[in-house]
């Protein structure tokens, strides 16, 4: 469904932030990107839906085909017209309007009331707590609320690919598992592709059917999930297992040199 084909980008002209950046997300599948913060991932993810622009950034080189079609000359709202939303890391909820209006927000593109209720349902099906909530203004709902809120929202543009930076941003790790468990569900049900930018390696790998893995604004390494959750350096920098199972410290593997295949 997507490729993006040796992406670079540059911010304001001079800053380069990815470097050749090369993936596949399957039509029907979950892909995910895992990396330390300022890696490119969620560069990669504005570089796909279009939002560059509003932060003085561009792809330089290389193209993004979406369904078969370059788009990375696109406008944002054209991509959402295609099927093609963002959900931000930090949910980004509009919070003076209820949880319901937000839901009619995300549906701006649909011009049927009838096609809206139906689609605020579906909503409410997958997410019943905010059913619940819907009369409550979303900066008073919390955090794991206002993430459904914004998983939500992008629902109701009725997506084909949904691009999800850090959904486990600053939840609780009930939350967490919770909503990573409706991701999954709405893969199954909906047939919604998903392209998963996070830094939780373990849940990302456990939903995930393919996984990339992102350093300094490249690929340095790619494979199955499963073969991605046995690979040593996997287990070491992102799920913080040595060799023989021991867990280190943060403080212990920043430090730590990258072996040389990363790069190879």
């Amino acid at each position: 469904m997507l490729n993006l084909n040796n992406v670079e980008v540059i911010y304001d002209g001079v800053i380069l932030v990815l470097k050749g950046v090369s993936l596949e997300v399957r039509d029907g599948g979950i892909t995910t990107v895992l990396g330390a913060n300022g890696a490119g991932k969620t560069t990669t993810l504005k570089a796909i839906s279009g939002l560059l622009r509003t932060e003085r950034g561009e792809v330089t080189k290389g193209s993004i085909e979406f369904g078969g079609q370059r788009i990375d000359r696109l406008p944002a709202y054209e991509l959402v017209q295609r099927g093609l939303v963002q959900v931000f890391e930090g949910r980004r909820v509009f919070e003076h309007l209820t949880g319901e209006e937000n839901l009619v927000a995300g549906a701006h593109t649909e011009r049927d009331r009838g096609r809206v209720s139906a689609g605020i349902d579906r909503v409410y099906q997958y997410f019943p707590r905010l059913k619940e909530r819907r009369g409550v203004q979303a900066g008073y709902l919390s955090g794991g609320e206002q993430q459904m809120l914004a998983i939500g929202r992008a629902l109701m543009a009725n997506p084909r690919l949904m691009l999800l930076d850090e959904p486990s941003l600053g939840l609780a790790p009930m939350l967490v598992e919770e909503i990573f468990e409706i991701i999954r569900r709405l893969n199954r049900e909906q047939q919604l592709t998903v392209l998963l930018v996070e830094q939780n390696a373990t849940l990302a790998l456990t939903i995930a059917e393919h996984g990339y893995v992102m350093e300094n604004g490249r690929i340095v390494l790619e494979g199955s999930a499963e073969a991605l959750r046995e690979n040593a350096d996997i287990k070491e920098f992102y799920l913080g297992l040595t060799e023989v199972g021991a867990r280190k410290s943060y403080r212990d593997v920043k430090h730590y040199k990258r072996r040389k295949r990363w790069l190879s």
